[in-house]
C-alpha cells in the first residue's frame, strides 16, 4: 500500500519503519523537515524507497491510507481536514493517537462527507513495543474501513481488537490509561508509606509482583524506572494527564459519577504542572512524594 505515516515522534518513527520493512511504500510526514529528511533517508531502499513531507495536503492525493499519531485530537483533526481538501479516492485515515472519542465521532461524520473513512486504533505498549511491532491496538470504525486498515495494523501490533462503531477504540484507550494512573497512583502512595515506616521499596515490588497488588505499574513503572532511578519509560506525563483528563470528559459524557478517575485526573494534571508537560511520566513519584 502507498502509506503516508503523519507524526514522526517517540512512536511513529518506529512504527512508520516497520511498514518499510513489510513492503509498504511510505511517506513521513513532520511538521520538523529535518525530521522527516532523517526518517526517510534512514529508510530507504531500492525494494522499499520511501519519501519525506512536512504537509499532509501534497501527498494525500497519491496514498491509499494516512495513519496519524499525534499529540491531541486537535492535531489529528486539523491534518485529516487538510487531507480531505484533495483525497485519494477511498482514502482511510488511520489515527492511532489518542483523543476524545466523542470528538473522533464527530469528526468521523464530518470527513465521511468529504469522502475520507476514518479508523480510530489507538494502542498500548510504550515506544519498545512499538519497535518490536508488538502493539496492542484497540480499534472502532466502520466494518469497510476497518478491512482495508487492519492489514495496516496487523503489520504494527501484536494483539488487534475490535470494538465497534466511531470512537470506540479510543473510549478503550482512555479508560484503559485511567486504570493504568490509578495503578501508578497508589502504586506510588504505596512505597512512600512503606518507605517512611522502613521497609524497601525494591522488596516491597518485588512481593507485589508475586502478590495481588500486581499491575504494569508495579512491574514496570515503579520496579523498573522508580526505584531504579531510571525513570525512562518514554510516556510524558502531559500525555498521561491528557488521557485520564479525556477519561474523566467521558464520564461526564456518559452521566457516571466517577470520583476515583476524578481524583487522578487531578494528581496527573497537578503532577505535569509541577514537572512541566514532557518529563517522564514516572518522576511523578517524586512530586507526589513531596506534597
Amino acid at each position: 500500500m502507498k502509506i503516508a505515516v503523519v507524526g514522526l515522534g517517540n512512536m511513529g518513527w518506529p512504527m512508520a519503519a516497520n511498514l518499510v520493512a513489510a513492503g509498504h511504500l511510505v511517506t513521513g510526514v513532520d511538521a520538523d523537515r529535518d525530521r522527516a529528511a532523517a526518517w526517510a533517508g534512514g529508510h530507504d531502499s531500492p525494494s522499499t524507497p520511501t519519501s519525506f513531507a512536512t504537509s499532509v495536503a501534497a501527498v494525500s492525493a497519491d496514498v491509499e491510507v494516512i495513519v496519524t499519531m499525534l499529540p491531541t485530537g486537535a492535531e489529528v483533526r486539523e491534518v485529516l481536514l487538510a487531507a480531505a481538501a484533495d483525497p485519494h479516492d477511498g482514502l482511510v485515515a488511520i489515527d492511532m493517537s489518542s483523543a476524545d472519542p466523542v470528538g473522533t465521532r464527530a469528526l468521523h461524520a464530518e470527513l465521511a462527507e468529504r469522502g475520507i473513512r476514518l479508523v480510530d486504533a489507538p494502542v498500548s505498549g510504550g515506544v519498545e513495543r512499538a519497535k518490536d511491532a508488538s502493539l496492542a491496538i484497540m480499534i472502532g470504525g466502520d466494518a469497510d474501513a476497518i478491512a482495508v486498515a487492519r492489514p495496516v495494523l496487523e503489520v504494527l501490533g501484536g494483539r488487534l481488537f475490535e470494538l465497534g462503531g466511531p470512537g470506540n477504540g479510543h473510549a478503550m484507550k482512555c479508560l484503559n490509561n485511567f486504570v493504568a494512573g490509578a495503578a501508578f497512583a497508589a502504586a506510588s502512595e504505596a512505597m512512600s508509606i512503606g518507605q517512611r515506616f522502613g521497609l524497601d521499596p525494591a522488596t516491597m515490588f518485588d512481593i507485589m509482583n508475586v502478590s495481588t497488588g500486581r499491575s504494569f505499574a508495579t512491574e514496570v513503572v515503579m520496579r523498573q524506572h522508580v526505584v531504579t532511578g531510571e525513570f525512562g519509560t518514554g510516556f510524558a506525563v502531559g500525555l498521561f494527564a491528557k488521557d485520564v483528563g479525556i477519561a474523566r470528559a467521558l464520564a461526564d459524557a456518559m452521566e457516571v459519577e466517577a470520583p476515583v478517575n476524578a481524583l487522578v485526573t487531578d494528581k496527573m494534571a497537578a503532577a505535569r504542572d509541577a514537572l512541566g508537560f514532557g518529563t517522564d511520566h514516572s518522576r511523578a513519584h517524586e512530586f507526589w512524594d513531596q506534597a
